[in-house]
């Protein structure tokens, strides 16, 4: 809170590691909303990643920390944690961060960090959602965002969003389907977070 009783921007960092299409709509998201939010801190793990090169044309710097370059995944952990810390960061959104943190991370950022996984949680944790859901004969699928605990896509669920799954859907189609939503749901997610703080 301010002085004056409001409450102060949210300081988030995002972690990412591929094209970064959720960290792009999570950055629009904030940057239209500065009395809500800053962008504390941009991190990516891999140095060809296409996200870094969208945030730079945003106006943006991506913080590369490259896990390849450390000899232990604690060494790796403690550097983004010194970095997330020395940023300010109070949230931490998870967007295509594609590295399992240890429970010593999550433990030092308790209900601090949020992810968006692509199914209704606790159906289909871990990878290959959409093809398990066809393979299940799903009639709805879709996507949840959850704070993060050390058991990997078991937080508590912050939003979810549901769409239909279709007789002759193939994987590509229904990944497109659930892609659709997932921008809007990260970011009334987040808000809800920020809500939460």
């Amino acid at each position: 809170m301010t002085r004056d009783g409001t409450q102060a921007p949210l300081r988030v960092s995002i972690l990412f590691s591929g094209r970064g299409s959720n960290m792009l709509a999570l950055l629009d998201h904030m940057i239209a909303r500065p009395e809500n939010y800053a962008v504390a801190s941009l991190i990516c793990n891999r140095p060809n990643a296409g996200g870094m090169q969208a945030a730079q044309e945003r106006g943006l710097t991506t913080k590369l920390i490259d896990h390849s370059g450390y000899e232990t995944k604690a060494a790796f952990e403690a550097a983004m944690h010194d970095h997330l810390t020395s940023a300010g960061t109070d949230l931490i959104c998870l967007a295509g961060f594609m590295r399992i943190l240890s429970a010593e991370f999550v433990a030092q950022w308790d209900h601090r960090i949020i992810n968006i996984h692509p199914s209704l949680l606790p159906l289909y944790k871990g990878l290959d959602t959409h093809r398990r859901a066809l393979e299940d004969g799903a009639s709805k699928h879709g996507c949840s965002v959850h704070y993060v605990v050390p058991e990997m896509d078991a937080g508590p669920v912050i939003l979810q969003t549901e769409v239909p799954v279709f007789a002759d859907d193939s994987e590509d189609d229904l990944a497109a389907r659930v892609l659709a939503v997932e921008h809007p749901t990260y970011c009334a997610a987040l808000d809800r977070a920020r809500d939460d703080f």
